[in-house]
């Protein structure tokens, strides 16, 4: 099996350093740059498997560099972890809101760091996976898309078009982190005609219907919602 190629872009020389050592020593390919322009240059020449990108950079900051590679069909399948600060909630949900897969807040331990590339690159799999089925499981959960139909333990769950429209789209990515405007814009397209705090309670009433004790769709607080990586 062909090494996972990774592209750090972090303009914190100790902050590239060691994610330089651990991810190589956990068997990646790493290539690094230490501001925007170049990063985005090295991502477009390289198609790395995964980015790990902080938020500011000189030349280019990480949101920029998040946007363009989305948009860009020859590199928006490359799967992003934003580096944030602590607490900085706002970033986070604007990371996410450009295409962000996940995040990792500073300060963080190598064990953390390594645990979140490789939960990525596993959920990168499985969305390519899952986005070819007609059928999602998620522990006792199924999702039938070509019946329309919802059951969790062999009992049939009758859910609103909207409220399967989110599940299936939450199911589809389990484990990923989507803020309240990327499941408005992802999951329910522009025909649907709601405002981002709306879906919360479609998602509380998604819960209410499934009856699962701890809820299969997590709250991320100040970010949005995600489905337990369980598939």
């Amino acid at each position: 099996m062909s090494k996972k190629k990774l592209v750090i872009i972090e303009d914190e020389p100790d902050i590239l350093e060691v994610l330089n050592y651990n991810l190589k020593r956990e068997g990646y390919e790493v290539l690094t740059a230490s501001d925007g322009v170049r990063g985005l240059a090295l991502i477009k020449r390289e198609a790395p498997d995964l980015v790990l990108l902080d938020l500011m950079l000189p030349g280019m900051d990480g949101v920029e560099i998040c946007g363009t590679i989305k948009k860009d069909p020859q590199t928006q399948g490359t799967l992003i972890i934003m580096v944030t600060a602590k607490g900085e909630e706002s970033d986070i949900v604007l990371g996410l809101g450009v295409g962000a897969d996940d995040y990792i807040a500073k300060p963080f331990s190598p064990k953390e760091l390594i645990a979140r590339v490789k939960a990525v690159l596993r959920r990168g799999i499985l969305v390519d996976k899952v986005a070819v089925k007609d059928r999602i499981e998620v522990g006792d959960l199924v999702i039938d898309s070509v019946k329309y139909k919802v059951s969790i333990g062999g009992k049939e769950v009758k859910l609103t078009a909207t409220e399967f429209r989110l599940l299936h789209y939450l199911a589809s990515n389990p484990g990923r982190v989507f803020s309240r405007e990327q499941l408005l814009n992802r999951a329910l397209g522009e025909d649907v005609v709601i405002v981002d705090r709306n879906i919360d309670v479609h998602i509380r009433g998604i819960r209410k219907k499934l009856e699962v004790d701890p809820p299969l769709i997590e709250t991320i607080r100040g970010v949005g919602y995600r489905m337990a990586d369980q598939l």
